[in-house]
């Protein structure tokens, strides 16, 4: 598809930097775009998959516990990971969502090696120490759950 949007003339090169920066820049932006694209549709699956036709139309859906325990986790992760700085975000999408290697994720941010793992470490760091602060009373870090009476 990078390719396709480079041959239909949607993505220009116009000299202000190498080819290869450029073409990494494009590649970049394409993947930055299909994720924001995927994330989408997989926030509408993730919503129609938790609704259950069988339940009464109060407002719940889905498993009342489960629902909201998923929908809690997912929101803890979403907002740290977009407190994060910029550099921290993308290697940490390119490592863990696009299966690439530190080598490879500096390669396609035009880093050296070094820089991405130092970014790599800290972004995993502050992840770590984000979701310990954005833990909720009702799910406590240790795993336990409290009974409701």
């Amino acid at each position: 598809m990078t390719y396709l949007a480079i041959i239909e003339g949607r993505a220009r090169f116009d000299g202000a930097s190498s080819l290869r920066t450029w073409l990494f820049a494009v590649i970049r932006n394409h993947a930055r775009s299909r994720w924001r694209m995927m994330r989408r549709t997989l926030e509408a699956v993730t919503r129609l998959a938790s609704f259950s036709p069988g339940t009464e139309s109060s407002g719940d859906e889905g498993s009342p516990e489960h629902g909201y325990t998923q929908t809690r986790s997912n929101q803890r992760v979403l907002t740290a990971f977009r407190t994060l700085p910029a550099r921290q975000r993308e290697i940490l999408d390119l490592v863990f969502y696009r299966d690439l290697s530190i080598a490879e994720a500096a390669t396609v941010m035009g880093v050296a090696l070094g820089t991405a793992r130092l970014h790599y470490e800290r972004g995993k760091t502050a992840m770590r120490r984000l979701l310990e602060d954005l833990a909720l009373p009702e799910e406590p870090a240790s795993g336990r759950t409290e009974e409701i009476s």
